[in-house]
């Protein structure tokens, strides 16, 4: 079995290749992307060390993270971000969604098209119960996508931790199995 690739419409979702270093290393290098990840702006360098890691996340085996996903343009074949399906807890059947897109290609619709994709593959295929993802409340543009796929607000977190010299604020969403299947059945 294989998760990848993964088409939709306009995008294909597959596994990341060393080769991938340039294009990613081109957004997830930006200021603004990693205003509000967890990581800094990532240089070259960083990127052709995590990508091994990335590749590994074939969500196959018992110690497998997840999966993780390049995301690229079906018409040019540009890779324009990633999308990650994090193992939370597989014996519960918990999973996190998180994703990053280049900013040049933000405003599109491809990140709620990716994401729904990769939420696919966790309930349909990995067989998911829950599917969680969280966002800084400032990041208007993320937790408008976890609304678009229909996921609930669970929690809004108020200064519950520092994060990059300041107090920070985040939501928390998530979707149930049940949720997706009667959503899936309305399309």
């Amino acid at each position: 079995m294989s998760y990848f690739p993964i088409e939709t419409e306009r995008l294909l979702l597959r596994q990341f290749r060393l080769s991938d270093v340039d294009a990613t290393a081109a957004y997830e290098g930006l200021p603004e992307v990693a205003r509000y990840c967890s990581w800094e702006p990532r240089t070259r360098r960083r990127i052709k060390e995590l990508i091994p890691r990335w590749i590994a996340m074939d969500g196959l085996g018992a110690k497998s993270e997840g999966i993780q996903y390049a995301v690229v343009l079906k018409a040019s074949g540009r890779q324009i971000g990633d999308c990650v399906l994090m193992f939370d807890d597989i014996a519960a059947r918990q999973g996190q969604l998180g994703y990053v897109m280049d900013p040049a290609h933000q405003g599109r619709g491809y990140t709620t098209e990716a994401a729904r994709a990769v939420l696919g593959v966790g309930f349909d295929r990995v067989g998911l119960h829950r599917i969680s993802a969280r966002c800084d409340t400032r990041n208007f543009a993320s937790w408008r996508v976890m609304e678009k796929l229909s996921m609930r607000r669970e929690a809004h977190f108020r200064e519950h931790a520092i994060f990059k010299g300041e107090w920070d604020e985040e939501f928390v969403y998530a979707m149930l199995e049940d949720e997706w299947r009667a959503q899936q059945g309305a399309v």
